[in-house]
């Protein structure tokens, strides 16, 4: 890995991937693309890794977006398909994710932040979509009419205006809400608790979140069952409903 992007991987099932460029406000330039793109390799590729943290260093920026000085620079117009490290986008990834939100989260940076599966926010954070500001669109947020309402997407969108974590909370983008000095521990208190549950089960979970979030009630309902079949058919299966029964934690193996 190299220092743009730093990789912890926690003995607990847990990876905090922390953008490492406080000094330029934590901006997807070309060396932080590139990290982010081996780093969330890194954590799919790790059977002993479950959740993902990610968040950014310093207390100013989570990640301010796009590198506009590049921009300029190269004169880009339709950024590549593969330019940025998304989940579940242009990165595939089969385990559940968190954003730690613990500054602003401006374009690029709520981009990111959307594209994970769960956000926990400092108090002091903010959130933006810019593009309106500087000639720029964002496509990518097509994805949030699923996550607030749409006149408030609309607003948000439209006018470029920050929101505060208070407010991202009030209207569904964040989970949970932490002090600064929190932040960390409160992202991986959620992770902890997924951990806590069956592998196949949160995979199973997740899926469903997700095929509900595309498809029509009835499909939905197939495919969540067609998803359900590995886990109900595994060891773990059995081995909850044992550990329940015999008073104690289950011992999860994942198959």
């Amino acid at each position: 890995m190299s220092d743009a992007v730093l990789f912890d991987a926690r003995s607990d099932g847990i990876a905090i991937i922390t953008i490492n460029r406080p000094e330029r406000r934590n901006c997807l330039a070309l060396d932080v693309r590139a990290g982010l793109f081996e780093a969330w390799d890194r954590f799919e590729r790790d059977p002993d890794l479950r959740v993902a943290i990610l968040t950014g260093a310093g207390p100013k920026a989570f990640c301010a977006g796009g590198d506009l000085e590049e921009m300029v620079r190269t004169g880009m117009t339709v950024p590549p398909r593969d330019m940025f490290a998304l989940p579940y986008d242009t990165i595939e990834l089969s385990k559940p994710t968190i954003a730690a939100v613990n500054g602003a989260a401006f374009a690029g940076g709520w981009m990111i932040a959307q594209a994970c599966d769960l956000c926990v926010a400092s108090t002091t954070a903010t959130f933006a979509v810019t593009e309106v500001k500087v000639g720029r669109s964002s496509p990518w947020a097509a994805p949030l009419i699923h996550m607030i309402p749409q006149r408030i997407m609309m607003e948000l969108l439209l006018t470029g205006k920050p929101i505060t974590a208070q407010r991202a909370y009030e209207i569904g983008l964040v989970n949970r809400l932490a002090e600064p000095q929190d932040l960390l521990d409160a992202a991986i208190a959620l992770a902890t608790e997924i951990t806590a549950g069956a592998p196949l089960s949160v995979r199973a979970a997740r899926d469903t979140v997700m095929l509900a979030t595309e498809m029509g009630r009835s499909a939905a309902l197939e495919a969540a069952r067609h998803a359900s079949t590995h886990c109900y058919e595994s060891s773990d299966a059995q081995e909850g409903p044992r550990a329940f029964s015999e008073k104690r934690t289950p011992r999860w193996t994942g198959r």
